[in-house]
C-alpha cells in the first residue's frame, strides 16, 4: 500500500463492504453516516443493502490507493 493518507481506509472498507455491506458498516468507516443509515434501511426494507455493499466492497478494492482517496475520502463520494 502506497504512502496515500486515508489509503488505510481502502482494505477495511472494501472488506466490510463485502462480509457486512448489508449493515453499511463500509459507510461509516468512510465517515459517512447519512449513507449508512440509508444503506441499513435498505436493506430491513427491500433486502438490497447486502447487495449494495458487496459491489461497493469490490469496487473499493479494485481501484488503486490515489483513486480511493480522490474518490471516497477527498471528493467525498457516497455511493458507488
Amino acid at each position: 500500500m502506497a504512502n496515500v493518507p486515508g489509503a488505510e481506509k481502502k482494505v477495511t472498507a472494501g472488506i466490510c463492504g463485502i462480509l457486512l455491506g448489508g449493515f453499511g458498516v463500509h459507510k461509516f468507516i468512510l465517515g459517512y453516516t447519512k449513507e449508512g443509515i440509508i444503506q441499513i434501511l435498505l436493506s430491513f426494507c427491500c433486502g438490497i443493502g447486502g447487495i449494495i455493499g458487496l459491489i461497493e466492497g469490490i469496487i473499493y478494492l479494485t481501484k488503486s490507493d490515489e483513486d480511493f482517496v480522490n474518490t471516497y475520502i477527498t471528493n467525498k463520494k457516497g455511493w458507488f
